[in-house]
């Protein structure tokens, strides 16, 4: 499942994404084509959402692992878009949400999305995030690609 080849490292990542420490979630992307992405999230217990989640049985929220699993997929979205610096990414929906697994410090997330639609600025991708090759969690994201505006 895992493959070694480094199709985009974390400065690569930096030029196409605009989150920042710490809320960027995407470590590493090892394949990506135009309708399919994988990558990963190495996850650390120096992680400051392990703080107070939970004292003494860290868990990485569910949320955040939506939120990575969303970051990679706009990468592969940037794809589509003819320049992707005058455009923003955004989820706009998420369906069929399903946690299947804890995540621990020492996890590595591993994520797989392909692409389903896009249309008009939407796209629709289903997507999986594995540990150790089990599946942790899956989601259905729907995301939109928006102008962005020069004030």
């Amino acid at each position: 499942m895992e493959k070694s080849e480094i199709v985009f490292d974390i400065h690569q990542i930096m030029k196409l994404l605009p989150h920042r420490y710490p809320f960027l979630l995407v470590d590493r992307i090892t394949h990506f084509d135009e309708n399919t992405i994988e990558g990963y999230k190495n996850v650390t217990i120096n992680e400051p959402f392990f703080v107070g989640h939970f004292e003494g049985n860290p868990i990485m929220p569910g949320v955040l692992q939506l939120e990575a699993m969303a970051q990679v997929g706009g990468i592969m979205l940037m794809n589509k878009v003819e320049d992707y610096t005058k455009v923003w990414v955004y989820i706009v929906g998420i369906d069929n949400a399903r946690f299947k697994k804890p995540v621990t410090p020492g996890d590595k997330l591993y994520f797989k999305l392909e692409m389903d639609v896009f249309k008009r600025g939407i796209c629709k991708m289903k997507g999986q995030a594995f540990v150790d090759g089990k599946l942790a969690c899956s989601a259905d994201l729907i995301a939109s690609v928006v102008p962005k505006t020069e004030d």
